[in-house]
């Protein structure tokens, strides 16, 4: 009885099918790289608002130690919670989808929020010092990094989410798995 196919060709299947199996490695690993790379771009933006909100911070405090010394506890807290904030985006900055570092921050971030909601609250009380010359410019740049704040980190979501439905993925998630990559917590 005569062969149908030549010796040959079932090895050449398995190599196409080696191939083929190979290429959908590298586009699935590359397309996780993509997402994770856009995951470190939304905290970018996040970092870009930090580091400016910081740089608003620090005039502010230095303006208010004298007229609020009697909040001094206040300013203490406000400038000790803004540096830890500060080293918690440090920590992130390098690895934007490592979860203990984004949790790190949350907490940080949410440390910060009660003394800058005190300072706030103690401005509104005394209109003459908000209105002041080197105050009102700060608060109001303040005021309007915290809108672009929830924007940003709402991009980060998406593209955190992206990227952890990505992982998520049936056969994907091997890829994901076999290069040690984990889904990043949402905002």
């Amino acid at each position: 009885m005569t062969e149908l196919w030549p010796a040959w060709v079932p090895s050449l299947l398995k190599l196409a099918g080696g191939a083929l199996l190979l290429f959908w490695i590298v586009g699935a690993y590359n397309r996780l790289v993509r997402l994770r790379g856009a995951v470190g771009a939304a905290w970018g933006q996040i970092d870009e608002l930090l580091t400016r909100r910081a740089s608003l911070l620090e005039p502010l405090i230095a303006a208010l130690n004298e007229p609020l010394a009697d909040e001094a506890t206040t300013l203490a807290a406000l400038a000790s919670a803004e540096q830890r904030q500060r080293a918690a985006a440090q920590a992130v900055r390098a690895r934007p989808w490592q979860a203990g570092a984004l949790m790190a921050w949350v907490v940080a971030e949410g440390e910060l929020a009660s003394p800058l909601a005190r300072l706030q609250a103690l401005l509104e009380q005394r209109p003459e010092l908000a209105g002041s010359e080197p105050v009102q410019p700060l608060r109001k740049q303040l005021a309007e990094i915290g809108p672009r704040l929830v924007f940003a980190r709402q991009a980060f979501g998406a593209a955190a989410t992206a990227y952890g439905e990505s992982l998520a993925e049936f056969p994907t998630r091997w890829v994901g798995r076999l290069f040690g990559m984990r889904a990043t917590p949402n905002l």
